[in-house]
């Protein structure tokens, strides 16, 4: 936590909530609101004790008091919204799926390394503390040589045809939402992807109701995933090794319980930290310590690492015949 970092929140709609009330009930200093309405920022604003509402997103990103923009439209708008701050000499955080596809993040990536300023996407669950935990547990080599991953997200979402999620002009669907989760986490664990299968089932608006993936991983390690919008499931992950395995539930994405088991299925530790929040502050926190150090990016979340995650996302989407309008 720093005080002496503003956030100015782009957007002012759920999931921009979600995180301010996180950074708030955190001790992180939120400077600003912009939205592309007065009404909206100021109610944004009263509702989060905010100190300035900012009717448009130029005027939010003007902002002198604004250190760091939280980018939280939709995902057709995030290469454009990002290029405003960047341009505007501001650090980004930028909501996942961090663009529609690999050639904005690449755009996007180059102009923050261009400018000298920190750009994160913001995969919150990269930074949860039993992902860290996880993280170490491989790195000790607790479940010997990592074979396979396997893990779920699947939600009951809006099913109104006129919701962003159903609708494909602003990256609506089942990947960029919730497939993007297990396809980074896959990605963070078992290293970039060689191979990609995919099928889906869609939507009469034409987006993807669900998708399931097989990547295959530099190594041999082999990733599976199914996510959708229309059921819910077990959302519970396995990273299986030659020596062991380690489960993560109930909610694997979310703060969540880890457990190490070795090659005979016994029990060797448990890790269960206690979160408060939704554990979205980890992820600020995490972009505030880089700007202390004066850091372009985070090792747990690099540009790069982002726009290979959106790669692989478009290979998915390549596999299941799926293209935005605007593209």
């Amino acid at each position: 936590m720093s005080d002496s970092v503003g956030w100015g929140i782009l957007a002012t709609g759920g999931i921009a909530r979600l995180f301010t009330k996180d950074l708030v009930a955190h001790g992180h200093r939120v400077a600003a609101v912009g939205s592309r309405s007065a009404a909206s920022a100021e109610a944004f604003a009263s509702e989060f004790a905010v100190p300035r509402a900012h009717a448009t997103y130029e005027e939010l990103v003007a902002d002198a008091g604004v250190d760091v923009v939280y980018v939280a439209t939709p995902h057709s708008f995030h290469a454009d919204n990002a290029a405003l701050a960047l341009n505007a000499g501001k650090h980004v955080v930028i909501e996942k799926a961090f663009t529609i596809n690999a050639a904005q993040a690449r755009t996007v990536a180059e102009l923050g390394a261009d400018r000298g300023l920190l750009v994160m996407e913001a995969m919150w669950t990269r930074f949860l503390p039993h992902m860290r935990q996880v993280r170490a547990w491989l790195a000790e080599g607790r479940i010997g040589a990592v074979r396979s991953l396997h893990a779920t997200h699947l939600q009951r979402l809006p099913f109104d045809d006129a919701h962003r999620l159903n609708n494909p002009a602003l990256g609506g669907g089942a990947l960029l939402d919730l497939g993007v989760y297990p396809i980074s986490f896959a990605h963070d664990l078992l290293g970039p992807v060689e191979a990609v299968h995919a099928e889906a089932t869609f939507k009469p608006t034409g987006v993807d109701e669900a998708v399931a993936t097989i990547l295959r991983h530099a190594g041999g390690a082999v990733s599976t995933s199914y996510s959708s919008m229309s059921v819910l499931g077990p959302n519970r992950a396995t990273v299986i090794g030659t020596e062991g395995r380690i489960e993560i539930d109930p909610t694997w994405y979310g703060p969540a319980r880890a457990t190490l088991y070795d090659v005979d299925n016994r029990e060797l530790e448990v890790f269960d930290e206690p979160v408060t929040g939704r554990g979205m502050q980890y992820q600020a926190a995490e972009a505030e310590a880089m700007l202390a150090q004066g850091a372009t990016s985070s090792p747990l979340m690099t540009p790069t690492a982002s726009v290979e995650v959106m790669a692989t996302l478009d290979a998915v989407r390549d596999r299941i015949g799926l293209r935005y309008p605007e593209e």
